[in-house]
C-alpha cells in the first residue's frame, strides 16, 4: 500500500526559498511517476512538477515553475523533494504529492508521466500548505 505524507510548507516572502518533503512508502522496487501538484483556493490542480523513476529518469515542470523549481528523490529515504525558489505571489496554494504506478515500458512511461493528470495519479497525500506574502 503506497502512502504519501507531505512536510515542509510555510510562509515566505516573495523571492524566498522553501524546500517541500514527502515521505513516500510502498514505492520501492517499482516504477512510478512521482509528482507535486498545487491547488489555491478557488482554482483548478495544477501539476507544478513530476518525476518519472524508471530507467534515466526524467523530470518535467509547468511552465509557471519552470526554471525556479526543482524536484528530486532520495531514493535511500524514499522521500520525494520539490526545491522552490524566487517564489511569488502566485505560487500560494496547498502543495499535494501523487504517485501512479507506471507498468509500461521506459518509452511508453515517460511519454506518460509527462502529461498525465492529476486524475490518473492513484495515490495523495494529505497536503502541505505554501503562502508567499508580497
Amino acid at each position: 500500500q503506497v502512502q504519501l505524507a507531505e512536510s515542509g510548507g510555510g510562509s515566505v516572502q516573495a523571492g524566498g526559498s522553501l524546500r517541500l518533503s514527502c515521505a513516500a512508502s510502498g514505492v520501492s522496487g517499482n516504477t512510478y511517476c512521482l509528482g507535486w501538484f498545487r491547488q489555491a483556493p478557488g482554482k483548478e490542480r495544477e501539476r507544478a512538477a513530476v518525476l518519472y523513476t524508471g530507467g534515466g529518469g526524467m523530470a518535467y515542470y509547468g511552465d509557471s515553475v519552470k526554471g525556479r523549481f526543482t524536484i528530486s528523490r532520495d531514493n535511500a529515504k524514499n522521500t520525494l523533494f520539490l526545491q522552490m525558489s524566487s517564489l511569488k505571489p502566485e505560487d500560494t496554494a496547498m502543495y499535494y504529492c501523487a504517485a501512479v504506478p507506471i507498468p509500461g515500458p521506459t518509452a511508453w512511461g515517460r511519454t506518460f508521466c509527462a502529461g498525465a493528470s492529476s486524475e490518473k495519479y492513484a495515490y495523495w497525500g494529505q497536503g502541505t500548505p505554501v503562502t508567499v506574502s508580497s
